[in-house]
């Protein structure tokens, strides 16, 4: 199933589909509101870009320092070539530490190597303690979300979902009631962890430090109470120097959730007396997105997920049905390349109204990328009968100037003396919730030419 037909069984639920749109938009409206505040925001995305940009042009180099002053540090470094060899590094270490019990903080580098079932299958268990993601994963489904993961539930499907998993009363979506059991639950796992995991926000390559960033201090209660801390962090997490986290923080706070900073920003640099560090950096792909020209700015990405709270496909067509790790416009850029033939309807679930990229902390050109996926798709893989009919009926009329007069002046009739439920039907899906504009009793062309004349 492509997209298409998994946004179509998301859209069945209308009432929750409006109340998904609702959500995001209202988050994409503090964004708003928290980035008009800053004096100076345009300046500070052109900086965050070009650190990116030099970032990406000095990998190599970047990465040695960083794995060169994370060893200064007593710190294991470890290099995996992709998700396989990531999952069996971070379980040889857990082996290690005789590990049965885990804690993970969220981490969407583990979620796209399937670390959890990997792990689960060793008979270890792995907690997500995030409260969003630990909700998606006590209901068995992947986060629909890179920042919210569990922005496709509403508090009454919490409710149950915690009734059957956690043994919680009926409150009907209460919030208070709800976090403070889930607390409850988390602690327990808290204290009996061997081992914690974790993502990572930034790498500083100046220092071999990671930062994490958190709303909820989960990855700081990880950490401290476990004997060993495994942060798992993908090639492009790295920052040249310490200083330039001001950018970067105060860029991605903002876009995700429109809040100054997150509630922890937490600064790993050593291991605890006592405990072990361990990094694993990952590249799964990486490099070869590096290597296409037109698509490596989206290695850019601070996972952010401003793009999906301002995509009109995005908010209507929910996470799951993109069935990728990182769902939405930035999504669609970044799947084609791990699997063309699989995501290749990704790249057309979207209106290229350009919202995206203008909200986009660090200014990759998203929508200008989904352009350049459907010409690359195109070429690549075989279209459907009906959408390449359209689209060269499409062609043909807009290439013949009579022709296209000939169609607008048949529609604007059509629309202005033609009965309303010839216009308002199934095939009509925009009309659905909204009336159509009123029809002019020309075209542009006719005005204009008039006005000329006139002149």
């Amino acid at each position: 199933m492509g997209h298409a037909q998994k946004a179509s069984e998301f859209n069945k639920n209308e009432e929750k589909v409006n109340w998904h749109d609702k959500a995001l938009w209202y988050v994409r409206e503090k964004r708003d509101k928290s980035a008009h505040n800053v004096k100076g925001w345009e300046y500070l995305r052109e900086l965050g870009s070009g650190i990116k940009a030099n970032v990406l042009s000095n990998l190599d180099d970047y990465l040695i320092q960083f794995e060169s002053n994370a060893k200064k540090n007593g710190i294991h470094v470890h290099w995996a070539a992709n998700a396989q060899e990531h999952n069996e590094i971070v379980n040889s270490i857990l082996e290690k530490h005789h590990a049965k019990k885990v804690v993970k903080s969220k981490s969407m580098l583990t979620e796209e190597c399937h670390l959890n079932p990997f792990l689960e299958t060793k008979g270890i268990e792995v907690i997500d303690t995030d409260l969003g993601e630990r909700i998606v994963q006590l209901a068995e489904e992947p986060p629909s979300h890179i920042v919210l993961p569990a922005i496709h539930k509403t508090k009454e499907e919490v409710d149950v979902l915690f009734q059957e998993h956690l043994n919680t009363k009926p409150s009907q979506g209460n919030p208070d009631y709800l976090v403070s059991e889930a607390r409850k639950h988390l602690r327990d796992k808290f204290l009996k962890a061997d081992v914690a995991i974790t993502g990572v926000n930034f790498a500083v390559a100046e220092t071999g430090g990671v930062v994490v960033c958190t709303n909820e201090g989960n990855a700081d209660m990880g950490v401290h109470l476990a004997k060993a801390h495994i942060a798992c962090m993908g090639i492009e997490k790295i920052i040249p120097q310490e200083k330039h986290l001001g950018i970067f923080l105060r860029l991605l706070a903002r876009s995700a959730t429109g809040q100054p900073i997150t509630t922890y920003s937490s600064h790993f640099n050593k291991p605890e007396d006592g405990k072990e560090m361990h990094i694993v950096i990952v590249d799964n792909g990486r490099t070869e997105q590096l290597s296409r020209e037109d698509f490596r700015a989206s290695l850019h990405c601070i996972r952010c997920g401003a793009c999906m709270n301002t995509c009109p496909i995005y908010r209507r067509s929910g996470g799951h049905s993109y069935d990728y790790t990182i769902p939405g416009p930035i999504g669609s850029i970044l799947s084609p390349g791990k699997d063309l033939k699989k995501h290749s309807s990704l790249p057309f679930a979207s209106t290229l109204c350009g919202s995206c990229s203008n909200v986009c902390p660090v200014k990759i050109n998203i929508h200008e990328q989904l352009y350049k996926w459907r010409q690359v798709i195109v070429k690549e893989e075989k279209q459907p009968v009906i959408k390449k009919s359209i689209l060269k009926t499409a062609g043909l009329v807009l290439s013949k100037p009579n022709l296209y007069k000939m169609a607008g002046k048949s529609a604007r009739f059509a629309l202005k003396y033609a009965p309303k439920f010839m216009i308002y039907n199934k095939l009509n899906a925009w009309g659905k919730a909204r009336d159509l504009p009123k029809v002019k009793s020309g075209s542009f062309d006719e005005w204009y030419k008039k006005r000329k004349k006139n002149e």
